[in-house]
Protein backbone atom coordinates (compact mmCIF):
# COMPACT_ATOMS: atom_id res chain seq x y z
CA UNK A 1 0.00 0.00 0.00
CA UNK A 2 3.17 2.46 -0.25
CA UNK A 3 4.26 2.83 3.03
CA UNK A 4 7.32 3.92 2.21
CA UNK A 5 7.42 6.71 5.05
CA UNK A 6 6.71 3.58 7.83
CA UNK A 7 9.66 1.29 5.71
CA UNK A 8 12.30 3.96 5.75
CA UNK A 9 13.66 4.01 9.42
CA UNK A 10 13.23 0.38 9.51
CA UNK A 11 15.78 -0.52 6.13
CA UNK A 12 17.90 2.26 7.22
CA UNK A 13 18.43 0.66 10.92
CA UNK A 14 19.18 -2.77 9.05
CA UNK A 15 22.12 -1.21 6.78
CA UNK A 16 23.20 0.30 9.74
CA UNK A 17 23.24 -2.81 12.28
CA UNK A 18 24.73 -4.98 9.08
CA UNK A 19 27.54 -2.74 8.54
CA UNK A 20 28.29 -2.43 12.57
CA UNK A 21 27.92 -6.22 12.78
CA UNK A 22 28.92 -7.81 9.16
CA UNK A 23 31.16 -4.84 8.04
CA UNK A 24 30.72 -2.25 4.59
CA UNK A 25 31.65 -5.56 2.40
CA UNK A 26 29.24 -8.75 3.45
CA UNK A 27 26.73 -9.44 1.00
CA UNK A 28 23.93 -9.28 3.30
CA UNK A 29 25.25 -5.44 3.80
CA UNK A 30 25.43 -4.84 0.61
CA UNK A 31 21.54 -6.19 0.13
CA UNK A 32 20.48 -3.78 2.99
CA UNK A 33 22.21 -0.86 0.53
CA UNK A 34 20.38 -1.75 -2.46
CA UNK A 35 17.18 -2.56 -0.85
CA UNK A 36 17.32 0.95 0.99
CA UNK A 37 18.34 2.49 -2.78
CA UNK A 38 15.33 1.12 -4.05
CA UNK A 39 13.62 2.80 -1.56
CA UNK A 40 15.16 5.89 -1.96
CA UNK A 41 14.03 5.55 -5.91
CA UNK A 42 10.44 4.91 -4.73
CA UNK A 43 10.68 7.90 -2.89
CA UNK A 44 11.71 10.10 -5.59
CA UNK A 45 14.82 11.07 -3.57
CA UNK A 46 17.21 10.20 -6.64
CA UNK A 47 20.23 11.95 -4.86
CA UNK A 48 20.54 9.84 -2.20
CA UNK A 49 19.49 6.29 -4.51
CA UNK A 50 22.09 7.36 -7.20
CA UNK A 51 24.90 7.33 -4.21
CA UNK A 52 23.70 4.37 -2.40
CA UNK A 53 23.74 2.44 -5.96
CA UNK A 54 27.39 3.42 -6.94
CA UNK A 55 28.49 2.46 -3.47
CA UNK A 56 26.64 -0.68 -4.02
CA UNK A 57 28.25 -1.71 -7.25
CA UNK A 58 31.75 -0.80 -6.66
CA UNK A 59 31.76 -2.62 -2.91
CA UNK A 60 29.85 -5.77 -4.93
CA UNK A 61 32.51 -5.57 -7.60
CA UNK A 62 35.24 -5.87 -5.04
CA UNK A 63 33.75 -7.92 -2.83
CA UNK A 64 31.08 -10.30 -5.28
CA UNK A 65 33.55 -9.74 -8.57
CA UNK A 66 32.51 -8.46 -11.48
CA UNK A 67 30.29 -11.66 -12.98
CA UNK A 68 28.48 -12.10 -9.94
CA UNK A 69 24.36 -12.01 -9.99
CA UNK A 70 23.98 -9.71 -7.21
CA UNK A 71 26.62 -7.11 -9.10
CA UNK A 72 24.54 -7.56 -12.41
CA UNK A 73 21.25 -6.90 -10.08
CA UNK A 74 23.46 -3.24 -8.79
CA UNK A 75 24.35 -2.55 -12.09
CA UNK A 76 20.56 -3.30 -13.88
CA UNK A 77 19.18 -0.92 -10.65
CA UNK A 78 21.82 1.71 -11.51
CA UNK A 79 21.11 1.80 -15.37
CA UNK A 80 17.10 1.70 -14.36
CA UNK A 81 17.74 5.25 -12.36
CA UNK A 82 19.38 6.46 -14.80
CA UNK A 83 16.82 5.91 -17.42
CA UNK A 84 14.08 6.86 -15.40
CA UNK A 85 16.01 10.35 -14.91
CA UNK A 86 16.59 10.62 -18.87
CA UNK A 87 20.50 10.20 -18.63
CA UNK A 88 20.44 7.64 -21.15
CA UNK A 89 24.04 8.19 -22.70
CA UNK A 90 25.45 6.93 -18.80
Amino acid sequence: QGQYEKALPLYEESLRLRKEVLGDKHPSTLTSMNNLALLYQSLGDYGKALLLYEECLMLRKVALGEHHPDTSVSMNNLATLYRNQGEYDK
